[in-house]
């Protein structure tokens, strides 16, 4: 291993060497927990440690890097206190989580630091939204995200590449190419020669570098750095190396052949480059030990500190208080009374014209949402108003433009995302349901993002235009789910939910956009999250729905003159208003939940349960459930009609109110 090709001084020598020699120490002192039952997993950096470490220094201080299981490095050499990293991996409440995640899986705004997700891939495009955020400032800054090789089959990689080379990002793909995914080697992980290569095919610049070698990291990541800085664009690069223990200590090496372990113990990092500085009389021996026993003596004095902290404690409140990101919502009246009438359309375009113009760090991002104005042409002009940084058309990749939105957010900005119809946010679910939901739970980050929803059946798109997928989310903690009928709803609700710093979805039905007109207030305005509205007053039956369902119901009622009837507009299905709810169940004792979606796991299969569980004793007759067929929707207008709750709602109504 050469480490002759550099202008370093002996000083920048030996803090390379100690500052690999740190998290090394460390690891072997955690494999001797790992195996007293004090700590519950470990995955181990050893022989890696060059990667972390040189990367991490080419960096600046207030420059943001993603890490990932194996880089503990990164931590170490940010200077992050190791009685926290010990609290963290303990569970106790001084570490980054409050005991509620593990291992390395935690950010921390302080250190510039964000964890990973087990699902590995979507921090690549978080890396993409965070360098997205410094080049719209204008800010002289790269981010560096790490991943394995064998996350790199996942298409979140493909996708954040594809991102940040179409966007020119200022982000450092580091691949840690360590031979193996948990047992599985690279000959099965992809059929090209080196992943660097893949670079190619999205027009970016690459490099292979040893990650063995400190040297060759540090100087050539430092020199990519301040070249991303001046010119900003992705760089990708593959650390050759290899992985000296399990996936995770339980699961051995058994799979690797010793002549591959044997070859590549040759060339640890550390053996090696202390070697070469004591060859060069850079480093004595006499002052290794005495770094190994201050580095020692550092971790021990840390060990007794998490050690002799109690074990965490909380309460259910506590718990659920940070589910979401504490937020007291500034209710906003328009400020005169001048009102137009407007299509849902109109009004949610307004809105969202409005919430933009108010919130200068807010971006929206969407397929053909720029020069087309979005296939509903609810953007349209936003491109002259507020220009391209602002208003992004997006390659076809949701699970990445999520995952970019969050890393927005962690860097200072309001993302709303558009998906042109709700169907295809199944493509973005996981960073929905396992970054956005869970981020603010886990380590105190919030995700200000709003997704919206073009939803709904009743226009003849078939199976693949026409869901509508609320519960998917409505059942996920973290998230926030709004599903307006009306337009003057529509644009307050819209308003809040983007001044929100929490993730919602922002259900938008397609069959409404341009059937259901109401005057409006033109200057903005926000509403209550959370709260539903009773759009008439009755005595016989509850009738419980929100969206299409709510026109349903008005149509209905109007047909049945003689029923009186509470009708209830939820507006919010996370959080529910089930006040409102618990109230009118209570006078009429009677009740119909309508949805559009599928019955089964729906909704309003809650609402009933919930109901039942705290109004039983007044109610008269079993709760009503009216839904779509268990199908999916189908095309031919015949078959939608009968798909859809509207055909089934009088009927069942008339056989409740016989009850």
């Amino acid at each position: 291993m050469d480490f002759s090709n550099h202008n370093l001084t002996p000083d920048e020598l030996k803090k390379l060497y100690v500052k690999m020699l740190k998290p090394r120490l460390i690891e072997e002192k955690m494999l001797i927990l790992l195996r007293q039952g004090k700590i519950s997993k470990w995955f181990s950096g050893i022989g890696q440690e060059a990667i972390s470490v040189g990367v991490t220094l080419s960096l600046k201080q207030d420059e943001y890097i993603l890490p990932m299981h194996r880089n503990l490095g990164v931590f170490t050499s940010k200077e992050v206190p190791l009685k926290r990293l010990f609290a963290q991996w303990q569970g106790k409440a001084s570490g980054f989580t409050k005991g509620r995640d593990r291992s390395f899986h935690f950010g921390t705004q302080e250190y510039k630091i964000i964890g990973m997700i087990s699902h590995l891939g979507p921090q690549l495009g978080v890396a993409d939204g965070i360098a997205l955020a410094h080049k719209i400032r204008k800010e002289q800054k790269v981010t560096a995200v790490f991943t394995g090789e064998g996350a790199t089959s996942e298409g979140d990689f493909h996708e954040a590449l594809n991102i940040a080379s179409v966007w020119s990002l200022p982000v450092l793909f580091c691949i840690e190419n360590n031979g193996y995914g948990l047992s599985t080697p690279v000959a099965e992980q992809y059929n090209c020669k080196d992943l660097a290569d893949r670079g190619i095919g999205y027009g970016m610049e690459s490099h292979i570098i040893d990650g063995n070698n400190i040297i060759e990291v540090y100087t050539q990541v430092s020199a990519l750095a301040e070249s991303i800085r001046k010119n900003p664009r992705p760089v990708l690069l593959e650390f050759k190396t290899f992985r000296m223990r399990g996936h995770e200590e339980a699961s051995g090496t058994k799979y690797v052949p010793k002549s591959l372990m044997d070859a590549w113990s040759k060339k640890d990092p550390i053996e090696n480059f202390k070697t070469y500085l004591l060859e060069t009389g850079i480093l004595t021996q006499q002052e290794i030990e005495h770094q190994e026993d201050l580095i020692k003596a550092e971790i021990n004095q840390h060990l007794e500190i998490a050690n002799a902290e109690a074990p965490i404690q909380s309460t259910i409140d506590n718990e659920l208080a940070d589910v979401y990101a504490a937020h007291d919502p500034n209710i906003t009246a328009p400020k005169t009374n001048i009102k137009e009438e407007m299509r849902l359309v109109d009004a949610i375009s307004l809105g969202l014209k409005q919430s933009m113009q108010k919130y200068e760090n807010s971006i929206i991002m969407g397929q053909d949402i720029a020069d087309y104005g979005g296939v509903f042409k609810i953007t349209e002009g936003f491109l002259q108003l507020f220009g391209k940084d602002r208003v992004r058309n997006t390659p076809i990749c949701e699970s990445g433009i999520v995952s970019t939105a969050m890393g927005l957010s962690i860097n200072g900005y309001k993302s709303i995302v558009e998906m042109q119809f709700a169907d295809f946010v199944s493509s973005g679910f996981n960073p929905i349901v396992n970054y956005l939901a869970k981020v603010n739970y886990r380590w105190q980050q919030n995700a200000d993002v709003v997704i919206r929803m073009p939803c709904g059946a009743g226009v003849g798109a078939g199976p693949f235009h026409s869901q509508t997928n609320e519960a998917w989310f409505t059942k996920t903690p973290g998230l926030k789910v709004i599903y307006p009928a009306f337009p003057y709803d529509a644009k307050g609700l819209l308003a809040a939910a983007i001044e929100d710093p929490n993730p919602v979805m922002f259900f938008e039905h397609k069959a409404l956009y341009r059937s259901i007109r109401q005057e409006v207030p033109t200057d903005y305005y926000s509403l209550p999250i959370g709260e539903a509205t009773v759009l008439r007053n009755g005595d016989d039956v509850s009738i419980i729905t929100f969206g299409a369902g709510v026109h349903w119901a008005i149509e209905c009622l109007d047909k049945m003159k003689s029923l009186s009837a509470d009708l209830i507009d939820l507006r919010c299905l996370q959080p529910l208003d089930w006040n409102t709810i618990f109230e009118s169940v209570k006078k009429t004792g009677k009740v119909l939940i309508l949805q559009e979606d599928t019955k089964f796991g729906g909704i309003a299969s809650d609402i009933s349960a919930t109901i039942t569980e705290n109004c039983f004793e007044y109610l008269d007759a079993p709760i009503a459930r009216v839904s779509g067929l268990d199908t999916p929707v189908p095309f031919a207008s015949e078959l939608e009609e009968n798909f859809l709750a509207k055909k089934r709602l009088v009927e069942r109504l008339e056989k409740l109110i016989a009850y």
